[in-house]
């Protein structure tokens, strides 16, 4: 888990669009390096590099994340999770804000993946295409907002948000956990 002294990203705020030239090709896909060699909550690396880094519209199957090890690591966290980019390392995502987990965890039942609301982005890092894709500000495919009768729902593949953070990623540092 981050440490108590971590200072968690900046979230909320309007939706923060970008444009279709975020994911032009470039050395590896639609992002500059493959994903991360060790990534959380036991997703597969083959499944998130191909999701994250050459494809712009589909996503793991509905229910992928509840075969992994984030319900239980994210139900025995106490506050809130950054979710980081798969590729980069940089924070996308913070959750629960504004909610429960147990409201995070109902919602993301209902629609199959993880999801998502604006008061939960981190818009640093974050762009919204025109279409509806989310990607990451690196070319990182995420997944798609679609939007509720509650305002913006990212719907968010977790293989695309199971990075370590950078810090960390750049000293070696494997985190199997939050």
């Amino acid at each position: 888990a981050a440490s108590a002294a971590t200072a968690q990203p900046a979230t909320g705020g309007a939706l923060v669009r970008g444009d279709d030239s975020l994911m032009a090709p470039k050395a590896h896909g639609t992002t500059s390096t493959p994903v991360q060699e060790r990534l959380r909550w036991d997703v597969d690396r083959a499944t998130a590099d191909r999701i994250c880094s050459y494809n712009r519209h589909y996503a793991e199957y509905a229910g992928y994340y509840k075969r992994t090890t984030f319900i239980a690591a994210f139900s025995a966290a106490e506050g809130e999770t950054t979710f980081y980019d798969s590729v980069s390392g940089k924070p996308l995502f913070v959750a629960p804000r504004g909610r429960s987990h147990d409201a995070f965890l109902a919602e993301s039942s209902a629609h199959g993946w993880p999801s998502f609301r604006d008061e939960e982005c981190v818009w640093d890092n974050l762009r919204i295409l025109d279409d509806g894709e989310a990607v990451s500000v690196d070319g990182t495919h995420l997944g798609h907002n679609l939007p509720d009768s509650k305002g913006n729902r990212y719907c968010i593949n977790l293989v695309s948000v199971a990075g370590t953070p950078v810090d960390e990623a750049a000293a070696g540092v494997a985190r199997s956990e939050l």
